[in-house]
């Protein structure tokens, strides 16, 4: 598979990565054995991106990882976070807590769930507005210096953010939610990354599955799938959002692609810089996704995109009241 480089650190990657939250949660019911299945088709396929974090389950999703790579762990390029930590008597209540003595306790908890000895991309998921980040990427550093970690990477943060980081340690990748759906991140984070030499990961590529054009109504969402609860995806909204999903669905049967590749193929385009996740836990679903690397779309493809979808067309913040909300500068 093509490979590609994050930022200036120069970390190797396959040119579409692996998303595995939903393997374990949030997107209806698990299925170990199917996502076991999916994770051992990637690294067949030459995928070798795999992201996970200990607030996916919470905790199962790493120690499924775990058990996919552990035989194979010379084949993958594993990340996993820190910050975030769920409440066991409420599963929608967040804390968030990047102190430094909890960075260096969740890469130890991390590195026993996962089975390894070292983490190649350890993210800070959500910033800790109670900590300075000098604090937060003090201590990483000092986990890389350990051999415990190889590359830093930060999530959904604001360029000011992203600076003072970087200034205490290399950040080789930032994380958010990046697609056709949701192209705010072109206008201030994208420009700063490239300034500095920092790799971009968009998760959520496919609007939450929205641009896949498979789901035509909530009702075909699993009963326990957070989607219900999420803006673009209530009654007016949804409709909406799908009159533009009809946009991609239009150009996937023009070029004889599905709109999934299309999605992923435009989002490839914005730059060599650039490794989104989508998730699955289907074989089918991952052999389509990796079908959108070597597809190209024309110069007037991808402005019939971007027109369709500017900045304020997709109804619906995406998040609501369930969820790790936005970005923090």
């Amino acid at each position: 598979m093509e490979k590609r480089t994050l930022g200036s650190q120069r970390l190797s990657v396959s040119a579409l990565g692996l998303g595995c939250m939903g393997m374990s949660d949030f997107y209806g019911a698990r299925d170990d054995a199917r996502s076991l299945e999916t994770i051992a088709r990637a690294l067949d396929l030459g995928l070798t991106l795999l992201d996970t974090a200990p607030m996916y389950g919470p905790f199962s999703n790493e120690e499924l990882v775990g058990r996919a790579i552990r035989r194979r762990r010379d084949q993958v390029v594993l990340a996993t976070k820190f910050g975030v930590e769920r409440d066991p008597q409420d599963a929608n209540a967040r804390r968030l807590d990047s102190r430094p003595a909890t960075v260096k306790a969740s890469c130890e908890d991390s590195l026993r769930r996962l089975g390894v000895e070292r983490i190649d991309l350890f993210y800070q998921h959500r910033l800790d507005p109670q900590v300075p980040i000098e604090e937060t990427v003090g201590a990483m550093a000092d986990l890389v210096h350990a051999g415990k970690v190889a590359h830093l990477g930060l999530c959904e943060i604001g360029p000011e953010t992203l600076v003072r980081a970087h200034r205490v340690h290399p950040i080789t990748a930032v994380q958010s939610e990046y697609s056709l759906f949701y192209r705010e991140p072109e206008q201030d984070i994208l420009p700063a990354l490239r300034e500095l030499g920092v790799g971009f990961v968009p998760y959520s590529p496919l609007g939450r599955g929205f641009l896949t054009g498979r789901i035509r109504s909530v009702a075909d969402l699993d009963a326990t799938d957070w989607r219900h609860h999420s803006p673009r995806f209530q009654s007016g909204n949804f409709q909406k959002n799908l009159e533009l999903v009809g946009i991609v669905e239009a150009l996937a049967q023009e070029r004889g692609v599905t709109p999934a590749q299309i999605a992923l193929a435009w989002l490839l385009a914005q730059g060599d810089d650039i490794v989104p996740i989508p998730g699955t836990k289907q074989v089918a679903r991952l052999e389509e996704n990796l079908g959108a690397v070597p597809l190209r779309l024309e110069q007037a493809e991808l402005d019939r995109l971007e027109a369709v979808f500017a900045p304020g067309a997709v109804a619906g913040t995406r998040y609501g009241t369930v969820g790790v909300t936005q970005t923090q500068r």
